[in-house]
C-alpha cells in the first residue's frame, strides 16, 4: 500500500495522495474537496454527540500536506463550510491556521454548502467554476466538452468486506477525477465504477487501488 500513487490526468502529471488529497506539481498546488469547517461544532450545537477533534484534526493533516509537498498553492473545489459562518471554535482554529500558512494562496470554488461564503471573512479567493488547462476545477462533477473536471461534492467511498467498513476513495472517470472528501465526518456513496473507471481506497494514509472493471 503506497502513500502517493502518480499518474498522468488529460497528459498532466498528479499525484492522489492517500490523505484524501491531489498534488499538482506544475503548480506546487494541493488540491482538495469537503473540507465542511465546522460541520462537527453544528451537530453538537444540536445536541448530536460527535467525537471530539473535527475541524482541528482536519487542519492538522491539511498542514500536514502543505509541508510535505511545500505548497504554494491551495484548492478547495467546493465546501469549505458546511452551514451558517457564526464564530464557533472552528472558526478561531481556522484564522490561526490561516496565519501560519499567509505565503500560501488559498483559493475556495463554491460549493452548495457555502452559500455564506462570500461574509465569513475565511481570507481566501472565492471562485465560480475556473478553468486551469488542462483542467476544469468545479464542485459538482458535471462533465466538459473541452477540459478533464476534478470536483468534488459526492464522497464516494468503497466498501471494503474484509475490513467491515467503509473508505474515502478517488474515483476516476472518463475526462472526470472526483476527490474523496477531506473532513474526517462525512459520510457518502458507494458508486458502482463503469467499465474502465478506477478507485482508490484511502486507507490510513495509503491507498489501496480496486480492480478495474
Amino acid at each position: 500500500m503506497a502513500d502517493e500513487v502518480p499518474l498522468q490526468l488529460a497528459g498532466e502529471p498528479v499525484v492522489l495522495v492517500g490523505a484524501r488529497a491531489l498534488y499538482w506539481p506544475a503548480r506546487r498546488a494541493l488540491l482538495i474537496a469537503d473540507l465542511h469547517l465546522g460541520k462537527a461544532d453544528l451537530f453538537r450545537r444540536a445536541g448530536i454527540a460527535l467525537p471530539s477533534g473535527g475541524t482541528g484534526e482536519d487542519l492538522q493533516r491539511l498542514q500536514a500536506l502543505l509541508d510535505t509537498h511545500a505548497c504554494r498553492e491551495l484548492w478547495i473545489l467546493g465546501d469549505i463550510l458546511h452551514g451558517p459562518a457564526h464564530r464557533a471554535a472552528w472558526y478561531q482554529q481556522w484564522l490561526g491556521w490561516r496565519e501560519r500558512n499567509a505565503g500560501v494562496d488559498v483559493h475556495v470554488v463554491r460549493g452548495n454548502h457555502d452559500r455564506q461564503l462570500a461574509h465569513a471573512q475565511l481570507q481566501v479567493q472565492i471562485h465560480d467554476d475556473i478553468p486551469l488547462q488542462p483542467f476544469l476545477l468545479r464542485h459538482e462533477p458535471l462533465p466538459d466538452r473541452a477540459l478533464h473536471v476534478i470536483a468534488g461534492h459526492l464522497h464516494p467511498q468503497v466498501a471494503l468486506p474484509p475490513l467491515r467498513r467503509r473508505f474515502p476513495a478517488f474515483w476516476l472517470r472518463d475526462r472526470i477525477t472526483i476527490l474523496p472528501a477531506f473532513s474526517a465526518f462525512t459520510a457518502g456513496i458507494v458508486p458502482v465504477p463503469a467499465h474502465g473507471e478506477r478507485m482508490l481506497a484511502c486507507v490510513d494514509g495509503g491507498l489501496v487501488p480496486l480492480p478495474m472493471r
